[in-house]
């Protein structure tokens, strides 16, 4: 026994029935907050393309603390029970067989969980039933310790199987509609989750200027002529443009459009420097000459166009008075 301690009921009791008290709220706590990862899970499991990658992830986080708070409220009651039989415990120089297991499982669990009043249980229950059975607990030896609690609370990652059913329950109770794109095989039931490889993270996520996640398809295989085919090459021409018809009424697509005639301008002539008074001189009277000449000959003209209508004139009045008669 030691010198400035040693083996107290009263103070076993007290931190037995605080550490229930903390159980109760540790088991709160933990309760509250896998509600609200249920709601982020359902919404990781509604976006289109899914997030099916970090939904197993935190699906996997939520089952450790569903594990935990199942493992508290087995150790809260194996610290009541300690409470109850105090007074055998005392009384007693070796631990009862009945409770082998209960005190084993709390001593074990003292150092694992976040109760800090068990560390002071596993001191008493040190001192009463001394430092080997202390290190037996330690070890599991024979397997004394309780096989639900250890499970729970051990290291291991949950299996692959048991992520899905979380992942299906939670779909069916938010009424996601989700179902996995890559079913489990039969070799993969027991084993843990696969690690991630990123299909669920969109190009340039920082950004956002990259291509969007699309859903995993079969690639369509187009089919490759051989390379000694010769593939014909075939212009593609733009359609024929034509005019509606109710914009012009005469539009006939056979007639061809009118181009009116524009008569091409006179080319001017060159001078030289030393003759060009005289030329000008010269070419002034000679359209002096053309243009009494025009004049004279339009006077005949008009004299026998005079003439000529005349006689035409009294053949027409002859034949109409032959007629009549």
């Amino acid at each position: 026994m030691p010198l400035f301690g040693g083996y107290k009921a009263n103070k076993l009791k007290t931190n037995l029935k605080m550490a229930v008290s903390r159980f109760t709220i540790a088991s709160n706590k933990k309760s509250a907050l896998m509600k609200q990862q249920i709601r982020e899970i359902a919404k990781l499991l509604a976006e289109d393309p899914p997030k099916e990658e970090k939904a197993r992830i935190r699906a996997e986080a939520l089952i450790r603390d569903d594990d935990t708070v199942e493992a508290y409220e087995i150790l809260q009651l194996s610290c009541e029970l300690l409470s109850e039989r105090i007074n055998l415990i005392t009384q007693s120089k070796e631990c009862p067989a009945d409770m082998l297991s209960t005190v084993a499982t709390i001593i074990w669990a003292s150092s694992i969980v976040d109760i800090p009043e068990l560390i002071e249980v596993r001191k008493q229950l040190r001192y009463k039933f001394g430092a080997a059975f202390d290190e037996m607990a330690m070890r599991n030896v024979d397997g004394i310790l309780n096989e639900r609690v250890t499970s729970k609370l051990s290291v291991q990652p949950p299996a692959a199987y048991r992520v899905q059913t979380y992942l299906e329950k939670i779909s069916d109770e938010h009424q996601v509609g989700w179902k996995p794109t890559v079913p489990l095989q039969a070799k993969d039931i027991s084993q843990p989750m696969a690690a991630p490889i990123g299909k669920d993270v969109a190009e340039g996520a920082g950004s956002g200027l990259g291509a969007p996640v699309l859903p995993t398809t079969t690639p369509v295989v187009l089919p490759v002529p051989p390379k000694d085919t010769e593939i014909a090459y075939t212009p593609v021409l733009p359609p024929p443009v034509v005019p509606d018809k109710d914009d012009d009424d005469d539009f006939n697509i056979d007639d061809p459009p009118d181009i009116p005639y524009i008569p091409a301008a006179p080319k001017s002539q060159p001078h030289s420097g030393s003759n060009s008074n005289n030329n000008t001189e010269i070419s002034n009277r000679g359209r002096t000459q053309r243009a009494g000449e025009n004049s004279k000959s339009n006077v005949d003209d008009d004299e026998e166009d005079k003439t000529g209508g005349d006689d035409d004139y009294n053949d027409l009045a002859k034949r109409f008075a032959m007629l009549s008669k």
